[in-house]
């Protein structure tokens, strides 16, 4: 352990905004490559057969992975060194990315997104937790938004390279171009980051590991297969069931150990538990927009995948203006008023978007995209700089886990849940009169599925009712994103802490604890 001393000059030192250079390649990497294999998701679903539920899979394998391995490597990072576990990770992330450019099949394409899962689960707590060693409050705030900003600027860069990619190679090209990023990432932490670490840390406990793999696993499971089996159905209920076994066991374990791995005590500071909530909310409403939108801009407006990844920047440019102005708008209105507002915008553009009609045309959801980044950015970066801030120093890499672990678990329940209810909406909104039984079935697994079979049979109605169906499921989507945003933003005006004196006025500014190790001078 150090002293306050020794940590005060780590705040001091010029060299840590040149590491802040290496986590932002680092977190490029990841938001790179989540909007890349949304873009993907419906030329590889024409190339690979693969349904809607497979598609789902494809993006969820690597969220679950992902969710469920996050505690974990966030004790990892504190315990072995955070820049090394970094390093790993992006190794791994690099090798899963090779992984799926060579895979022939949709069960491969899934194995490749678990093991990225695995590196990128390594990388974003990590990446995180070293932002309270190197900048102090003052400059956390700055140091937040731009590691948001980076990973938010991943995510036009992803549709844009993708969509070329796509439109000139192979769809396994999109898993290809993450190996240079991951490479450049891995020399920036290597020669720009300093190594901190707290060897203090409670161990890695693999049952616990276990039970949150199972129960995330047992629960995305259930909701994705419940449109097809019914929601009564008994595999789906027995799933249902061991999720909430699962979890009950994973909590009492945790309350149980002396040093948890899941820091539940952590959960009592209303500071870190309400942003931690809003931020988990964000993400949730995020990753099921991002997984309904490539679809509609391509199969229902038509645009190859280059162009639906440039439709899809006025979100981000929305997203990247938001989080550069958050730092001075906290400033003179504190936490809980903006974090509130951008939910409430992100509601507004949510119920905006729900309006969609087919004949609306691109102008009206470029409106409501540029509003939803407003939201999404205004909410998202006070939100995870009030949870950072509410972090003892000697837990950064666990704490900043857990954030990050709820914000994925938000994001696999929310391509799960809301992929569902569209692909159940889509089947039975479709008019496949006419067609025989298996051409009908094949038709209504996906609007992709369903404008290639209307190709093969020549039938003009199956194109319109398909494109007016997923429209309508996509509105239903949105509605509950944006009625879940206006809940969500009422309590945070109601309970959420304002700025970090009121936090220590009401009770909610951690205990005072010896910082964790920074060995600045690497």
């Amino acid at each position: 352990m150090v002293t306050v001393t020794h940590l005060e000059e780590t705040h001091q030192n010029p060299r840590r905004w040149w590491a802040l250079g290496a986590l932002v390649a680092s977190m490029l990497v990841l938001g790179f490559d989540t909007t890349i294999l949304n873009v993907a998701l419906p030329t590889m679903a024409g190339e690979l057969g693969a349904t809607t539920s497979q598609q789902q899979w494809m993006a969820d394998a690597y969220v679950i992975v992902f969710a469920s391995l996050m505690l974990p490597a966030g004790l990892l990072g504190d315990r072995f060194g955070r820049r090394r576990m970094l390093v790993v990770g992006l190794l791994v992330f690099l090798a899963g990315s090779v992984m799926g450019s060579l895979a022939g099949d949709v069960n491969w394409v899934i194995a490749a997104r678990a093991a990225m899962g695995v590196g990128a689960a390594l990388v974003m707590p990590l990446a995180m937790s070293v932002l309270p060693s190197l900048f102090g409050p003052a400059e956390r705030t700055r140091a937040v938004g731009i590691v948001s900003a980076a990973s938010a600027l991943g995510l036009p860069l992803g549709p844009i390279i993708g969509g070329f990619l796509l439109n000139h190679f192979w769809w396994g090209s999109v898993f290809l171009i993450n190996v240079p990023m991951a490479a450049l990432g891995v020399a920036a932490c290597v020669f720009l980051l300093p190594e901190t670490r707290d060897p203090a840390s409670p161990k890695v406990d693999v049952l616990s590991t276990t039970l949150t793999a199972t129960g995330l696993g047992a629960l995305v499971y259930a909701i994705i297969e419940a449109p097809d089996r019914g929601w009564g159905d008994r595999l789906v209920l027995a799933l249902f069931a061991a999720a909430v076994v699962l979890g009950a066991a994973l909590v009492l374990r945790e309350r149980r150990a002396d040093r948890p791995m899941l820091d539940m005590e952590l959960l009592t500071h209303r500071g870190f538990l309400l942003n931690t909530l809003a931020a988990t909310l964000v993400m949730f409403v995020l990753s099921g927009l991002l997984f309904v939108l490539p679809q509609y801009l391509q199969a229902v407006l038509g645009n190859d995948a280059f162009g639906t990844g440039l439709r899809l920047l006025p979100m981000m440019g929305g997203l990247l203006i938001a989080a550069r102005a958050a730092q001075p708008v906290v400033a003179r209105f504190g936490a809980r008023a903006v974090v509130a507002a951008g939910l409430v915008v992100l509601a507004f553009a949510a119920l905006l978007g729900s309006r969609t009609s087919v004949g609306d045309g691109y102008g009206f959801t470029a409106l409501w995209l540029s509003v939803a980044g407003l939201g999404f950015g205004f909410s998202v970066v006070p939100s995870m700089d009030g949870a950072l801030g509410a972090l003892p120093a000697d837990r950064a890499g666990s704490g900043s886990g857990l954030l990050m672990t709820t914000r994925q678990v938000g994001g696999a329940i929310g391509i799960a849940l809301l992929g569902s209810l569209l692909a159940s909406t889509f089947r039975d909104r479709l008019d496949v009169t006419g067609l025989p039984a298996p051409l009908g079935h094949t038709a209504g697994e996906s609007v992709v599925a369903a404008h290639v079979v209307a190709g093969k049979t020549g039938s003009a109605h199956l194109v319109a009712s398909a494109n007016a169906s997923y429209v309508h499921g996509m509105g239903l989507v949105l509605l509950v994103c944006g009625v879940a945003a206006l809940a969500t933003a009422l309590l945070a005006a109601a309970l959420l802490p304002s700025t970090p004196a009121e936090r220590r006025t009401e009770g909610d500014e951690p205990p005072a604890v010896a910082p964790a190790t920074a060995d600045a001078g690497q």
